[in-house]
């Protein structure tokens, strides 16, 4: 059975240069990233050590990094690209779901956001 505990990290702010469009690489814009990872936490519940989980702290540092480290023209393969650094970073992660939102896609909306979901088991 799969894990059934969960780490998450909501609404966590990156600007970046990923797109297709010109104006995208040349501009940037902000990105919205939303990471939900599956992993057994009852040792650390009991124990009460960090040991015993994942830091949080340090998944941020792994996702800023996978966010920075490459220019893509996908979301999709941004999200992927940071999925594969969580799972080589994590031993203990079992899945993770991962959301990236864009919020000024360049599409004519009033309002909004642009965005893909990938939910991905540990190979």
């Amino acid at each position: 059975m799969p894990a059934s505990d969960l780490i998450i990290l909501n609404n966590l702010g990156f600007y970046g240069y990923h797109g297709v469009l010109g104006e995208e690489n040349r501009l940037g814009q902000r990105f919205w990233i939303d990471v939900t990872a599956g992993l057994d936490l009852s040792a650390a519940a009991r124990s009460d050590n960090l040991d015993q989980s994942v830091s949080y702290a340090d998944m941020f540092e792994v996702i800023e990094a996978a966010f920075a480290s490459h220019r893509f023209n996908l979301i999709e393969a941004l999200a992927q690209h940071i999925v594969d650094r969580v799972f080589e970073g994590f031993a203990a992660i079992e899945w993770i779901r991962i959301r990236v939102r864009k919020p000024e896609a360049p599409i004519p909306m009033v309002a909004g956001e642009a965005a893909i979901e990938l939910y991905r088991e540990r190979p």
